[in-house]
């Protein structure tokens, strides 16, 4: 195995946590272990020699590594909560609310975007008949171009759909070979994929009605957790919602916004 060696440590985490907010100051053993099958692929002997070309700021190997070092594990209707509170609180006073029939969406952290899926899943439902008549479409974005891949392309495994209704199964989605089901291209459509590193300014042009940043921040420490979720709040109608995950909380002291339920803030 080759050995991590402290200043090689000392350099990595400093640079995944300034670049991408990342924070792997306890993961040593992680980054060691997970990280041998690609140094050796790529001929190295040295941790030293692999970080240089990280450093290099190559979007591609910088990208493998961080699905190496981060887990995205997700599927449809994860955290259900949330989306029933899209339905039953956000959608009807929507319609009570919005006159330009326009809702603004974005899943920060998108992954292989079952999250942004879902969501369109739901909205889709509701609307029903009068769909055609909003504008519902969905911003996903990532700092893993594989992942977003993955989404575009709209084929997931049997184990991702556990959680679907089986309504949802027969209209959203077919069968495909290898046990495998591909999303419906009218559902696809409604989703826009874009590379974002979160530690980024954001530019979007106009404020969103909601935010979704679930099981994202739980890798940055917390001064990076906090200026984040002030960045998310200046980019949110007022009114506007943030989702996070469950296992994550927003220091009431360090942010504006107003605590509804268990992961579910709103800005005021």
């Amino acid at each position: 195995m080759i050995r991590l060696t402290d200043p090689e440590f000392n350099d990595i985490v400093d640079f995944v946590k300034n670049n991408y907010g990342i924070n792997l100051a306890k993961k040593r053993q992680l980054i060691e272990s997970r990280m041998q099958s690609v140094l050796t692929e790529k001929g190295f002997t040295n941790f030293t020699d692999y970080f240089e070309l990280i450093k290099q700021h190559n979007s591609t190997e910088i990208t493998a590594m961080l699905n190496k070092l981060t887990t995205n594990h997700t599927y449809f209707l994860r955290e259900p909560a949330h989306f029933d509170f899209l339905k039953n609180t956000i959608l009807p006073a929507q319609e009570k609310t919005n006159r330009q029939k326009d809702i603004r969406i974005w899943s920060a952290g998108c992954s292989s975007g079952e999250e942004a899926y879902t969501t369109i899943m739901v909205m889709m439902d509701y609307f029903g008949l009068q769909k055609s008549s909003w504008d519902y479409r969905i911003l996903a974005t990532d700092i893993s171009l594989k992942a977003m891949d993955a989404a575009k392309n709209g084929l997931y495994s049997a184990e991702s759909l556990k959680n679907v209704p089986q309504a949802w199964g027969k209209k959203y989605f077919t069968s495909k070979p290898n046990d495998l089901f591909e999303l419906n291209k009218e559902v696809r459509e409604q989703v826009t994929f874009r590379p974002l590193n979160l530690m980024e300014n954001f530019t979007f042009k106009q404020p969103f009605d909601l935010i979704f940043c679930r099981n994202v921040m739980i890798y940055f420490d917390q001064p990076t957790k906090n200026a984040l979720i002030n960045k998310f709040y200046d980019v949110l109608k007022p009114g506007g919602y943030l989702f996070i995950g469950h296992s994550e909380t927003v220091q009431r002291d360090s942010s504006q916004f107003l605590y509804i339920e268990p992961s579910v803030y709103q800005k005021g």
